[in-house]
């Protein structure tokens, strides 16, 4: 069997399991200090899933380093799919979610002139939160297709 870049076990997919999560963390950060997040349901649910996306890519981060340390393959068919059916449930709730949040910030900060004032910092922190959730959802993207033709390989 090949092995693709981004697979399971592999150094390059602990690399890719690592930046999901580092810019899932970060997304949440920043949103979580921007003031009066809380108020608005696209915000919280871009939390809610970019800390899903942080446990399970922090799940598969530490099972690619047990199997780097004991030289095991993960490639078998049970295992990869149950990899490509987390990797696409939470690559679309992920791109649901910054999607819907872009949608917000657009609406205040282009629309509604929001974002003027006091509450400049804050459309900020919401701006970078949304980009850092897409950059998440990018690196899931990529985990998801290479898991797939994966699956179709073994």
């Amino acid at each position: 069997m090949k092995e693709l870049i981004g697979g399971p076990g592999t150094l390059s997919g602990l690399l890719l399991r690592i930046g999901q999560s580092a810019f899932a963390a970060a997304s949440i950060g920043v949103m979580v200090a921007a003031i009066g997040f809380s108020g608005y349901t696209a915000f919280c649910y871009l939390i809610a899933s970019m800390g899903l996306q942080v446990l399970w890519s922090f799940g598969l981060a530490c099972l690619d380093v047990y199997a780097l340390r004991r030289k095991r393959d993960l490639q078998n068919p049970i295992l990869v799919s149950l990899f490509v059916v987390g990797d696409w449930v939470t690559a679309t709730l992920s791109l649901a979610a910054a999607c819907s949040s872009a949608g917000v910030v657009v609406l205040y900060a282009r629309d509604m002139d929001f974002c003027r004032g006091q509450m400049f910092s804050s459309c900020r922190g919401f701006q970078i939160s949304v980009a850092l959730a897409f950059i998440t959802w990018v690196l899931i993207a990529i985990s998801s297709h290479v898991m797939f033709w994966i699956l179709a390989s073994v």
